[in-house]
């Protein structure tokens, strides 16, 4: 049997393109070495953040899984930068780590199209048929799979290094194997590898934490969602574990807390001593780790003039009593690790249940691949996930999506979609990966955005779910309601503007509910855009609209307040379109182009972009070179007719 898509990896990446592409109508095969571990949360058991929860969003209005999963399975939800503007608001979730796991597992079982198997891959080779090329994906046991298209979404399992203290093993992660056969595999096919690093905390058991001695951190009383569906029935959960004080009990749903400690001078002082232990510090780790996630001992180190450094307490679960120690990422030996938590006072009695640890593995460094995954090298080959040198489960479920899908239009002959950085979070991060120089594991952040105030976490349905529904990921009933919401919205901000407020008359109401005074009659439009009103005070007053929904008062009142910032940043998108529409050949050759300074032409020779904006993104390449790009682009061009014309 040949397959049309055939997925290595089952995490994050390999779960989101494996459905997306069986979803399209692709016979699609998932292969993992264990699977036991279908979305594994080998870090931390949460979802969402700045960035990262938009890119969920994204992905759920696109047709992918990760937001409905973490739904299913959340034990906490918050939302993040509420004191700040909507483009940084954003949802996280704590999530029950084995549930998310089995549910993840159970919906790819269910799947139609898409078969699930447990293997070792160790290479992957290409012939050519009589119509297009054929991947044979070979195992450990000798056995062959044939596919049309490969995605390979390997995380950390290529050549992985795990290393503690003095101490260090082959390992994708801790207590699984490592594939060096596939890494020599990839070598083999032309590909350059590079090296880098991440990390863990260890993990502590609740029993042994003195809760009383950490500041409580509930989740949200009001009901919080990542899916744009209808909001799972949350009446099957397991009973917490009662270690956990003040559970939460809300009106919509029983949640968790997580607890916030703090370092201290001892604790900095254990770290300092125990240095030249640190493989961090003595060279025994090569790979380049993530600035913005550093170790606790890279921390101490690099910031010795803070007194302290939090660390947050967050339960892996509903039933376990299993403690992740966020903020202290560390390959420290065990005693040391032991004394470091030992040194703050919830948990001077704390037992570790796992230590620990750094990683290496082998990445292939993104200027390799398209913006749309699939590798310049070997078309029909696609890479998602940490094996192009991003890090976070929400990064390597964006781009699983995109591989899925783009593969799955491979095999249909159809060309591939491609993201704009105005599209989405989805879209910044590919774009980036194809443009930027990767020195260390990519990370998504809202600063990497510059429309950030159109990419907000509530209008992902309205930029996206077309998409998915094209495709065929979102149903035909999911997108009427979000057409429906389209039109909503610009009727209900037109009826606020044509809607006039007396001051006279509303003295007395605006007074009674707490509200701003009006020194002149205005419409309620106007009245909305001040501070210190919400889309609730019209309702108060009787000049909104009950039957709206909260989503789309939500999109009313961020449409209303923030009018003239969105609309400069639709003036610089309609700029930026123009660069974008003006396609590159691939054929292009930029070391011929006279007048291009030698450092542009080597960069762009290199990685080759696709279109004259994602040209003057690259690093060292000025508006004067795409200026000299722009008219031997035209001259090409006119060249070409001319010659059509003969």
């Amino acid at each position: 049997m040949v397959y049309d898509v055939i997925v290595i990896g089952a995490g994050h990446a390999g779960c989101e393109a494996a459905l997306a592409a069986a979803r399209m109508g692709s016979k699609t095969l998932l292969l993992t070495m264990n699977l036991d571990n279908v979305a594994l949360m080998p870090c931390n058991p949460s979802i969402g953040g700045p960035a990262k929860g938009h890119l969920v969003r994204e992905i759920d209005a696109l047709g992918g899984e990760m937001g409905r999963n973490i739904d299913k399975t959340f034990i906490q939800i918050r939302m993040l930068n509420t004191g700040k503007g909507p483009a940084v608001q954003a949802l996280r979730a704590q999530a029950d780590k084995n549930l998310y796991g089995l549910s993840m597992k159970h919906t790819l079982e269910k799947q139609d199209n898409l078969h699930l198997k447990q293997a070792m891959i160790e290479g992957i080779d290409t012939e050519q048929t009589d119509h297009n090329p054929i991947f044979n994906v070979m195992t450990n046991t000798g056995w062959t799979y044939a596919g049309k298209t490969v995605i390979i979404t390997t995380g950390t399992s290529l050549a992985g290094r795990v290393i503690m203290g003095e101490s260090s093993s082959p390992a994708g992660r801790a207590g699984e194997f490592a594939a060096y056969c596939l890494s020599d595999s990839l070598r083999k096919l032309g590909f350059t590898l590079g090296r880098l690093k991440t990390g863990t905390p260890p993990r502590l058991d609740a029993r042994t934490i003195d809760f009383s001695k950490t500041i409580m951190q509930n989740g949200s009383d009001v009901p919080l969602y990542f899916s744009f569906d209808s909001p799972p029935d949350s009446a099957n959960f397991p009973p917490p574990n009662p270690v956990y004080p003040c559970v939460e009990q809300t009106s919509w749903r029983q949640q968790i807390p997580c607890y916030l400690v703090h370092t201290n001078e001892k604790t900095h002082a254990i770290i300092r001593s125990n240095i030249h232990r640190a493989p961090l510090f003595n060279g025994t780790i090569e790979g380049t780790g993530p600035r913005y996630c550093p170790s606790i001992e890279d921390k101490i180190m690099k910031f010795s003039d803070k007194p302290s450094h939090p660390l947050f307490l967050e339960p892996e679960g509903w039933e376990t009593t299993e403690v992740y120690l966020q903020g202290a990422n560390t390959s420290l030996p065990e005693d040391v690790q032991l004394e470091v938590i030992r040194s703050v006072p919830a948990l001077q009695n704390a037992q570790i249940v796992r230590l620990g640890y750094a990683i290496e593995y082998d990445y292939i460094p993104p200027n390799q691949t398209l913006s749309t995954l699939e590798t310049k090298l070997i078309p029909g080959l696609f890479l998602a996930g940490q094996i192009n040198g991003t890090t976070g489960y929400e990064e390597a479920a964006g781009q699983g999506l995109v591989a899925g899908i783009n593969a799955a239009l491979k095999v249909k002959g159809e060309p591939p979609l491609v993201f704009q950085r105005d599209q989405g979070y989805i879209g910044v991060m590919l774009d980036d990966l194809a443009t930027k120089d990767l020195t260390e594991p990519y990370r998504l952040f809202t600063s990497r955005a510059e429309y950030r105030l159109l990419l907000r976490h509530d209008n992902a349905d309205l930029r996206l779910t077309p998409i998915g529904y094209k495709l065929g990921l979102i149903e035909k009933q999911r997108y009427e309601a979000v057409e429906s919401k389209r039109y909503t919205i610009p009727t209900e901000l037109q009826r606020l503007s044509k809607t006039n407020l007396i001051a006279e008359k509303l003295s007395g109401a605006l007074e009674e509910h707490g509200l701003p005074p009006l020194s002149r009659n205005a419409t309620a439009l106007e009245f909305l855009r001040r501070p210190e009103v919400s889309y609730e005070s019209l309702n108060l007053l009787g000049f909104g609209n009950p039957q709206l929904s909260y989503e789309s008062t939500e999109q009313v009142e961020i449409e209303a307040k923030y009018s003239g910032y969105i609309e400069r940043q639709q003036v610089s998108v309609h700029k930026m379109q123009k660069l974008e529409g003006r396609r590159i050949p691939d054929w292009f050759d930029y070391q011929e182009i006279s007048g291009l300074r030698h450092e542009a032409g080597q960069k762009l020779q290199e990685l080759k972009p696709q279109t004259l904006g994602q040209a003057s993104r690259i690093d060292g390449v000025t508006p004067a070179d795409i200026a000299i790009i722009m008219v031997h682009l035209e001259r090409a061009r006119s060249n070409g007719s001319q010659n059509k014309k003969g």
